[in-house]
């Protein structure tokens, strides 16, 4: 009996609801079962800003990594740098996809990013060379991917798109792994 009563409680004459979750200190909303899927990929702000922020953060470790392949002495150093550069530039292209495919509106880019490396350290790592390149290298890849877990952590907060969502937890299982890596070649 209490198993039919539960099951009628989820159900209206248009057929079965789904609860679905809302962001932090927002109610949950019930809608037929047809549109939960809808309901829930709807992007909301918070998608497009970490979308647009972390273009540009990839944009940045893409150009740190360019250089490690004519600029670094260790071959680890040159090993990981390759395996940055061959998951963030389709990341980026997966990312403009989306924001095209949403049509998502501009967003204005003020917010400063977690993480980055400023011009004068770019400056510097494009001028180093060696073992000088290999220990700047791995400092400011670490301190840039600890950012994206920043960003990310923060998406998985706010944001409402179960796309962007997926890529934010890729950012962290992938970006906490490389962190590791980069920590343990320090030593």
């Amino acid at each position: 009996m209490t198993a039919l009563l539960i099951l009628a409680a989820g159900c209206t004459a248009e057929g079965p609801t789904v609860i679905v979750p809302a962001g932090p200190g927002e109610p949950a909303r019930t809608v037929p079962a047809s549109e939960a899927s809808a309901a829930r990929q709807a992007y909301n702000e918070a998608d497009v800003k970490y979308v647009r922020m972390m273009i540009t953060h990839h944009q940045q470790a893409l150009e740190m990594t360019t250089l490690a392949s004519s600029r670094a002495a260790r071959e680890d150093v040159k090993a990981i740098a390759s395996r940055i550069a061959d998951t963030q530039g389709p990341d980026i292209k997966a990312m403009e996809a989306w924001l095209a495919k949403v049509k998502a509106p501009p967003h204005e880019m003020t917010d400063p990013m977690p993480g980055m490396a400023t011009p004068e350290q770019m400056t510097e790592l494009k001028a180093a060379k060696g073992p000088d390149f290999d220990a700047m290298f791995l400092r400011l890849m670490t301190t840039h991917h600890q950012g994206a877990l920043t960003m990310a952590t923060e998406l998985l907060q706010t944001g409402s798109d179960v796309f962007v969502e997926e890529m934010a937890q890729d950012v962290l299982a992938t970006q906490q792994k490389e962190i590791a890596q980069m920590k343990a070649m320090q030593n």
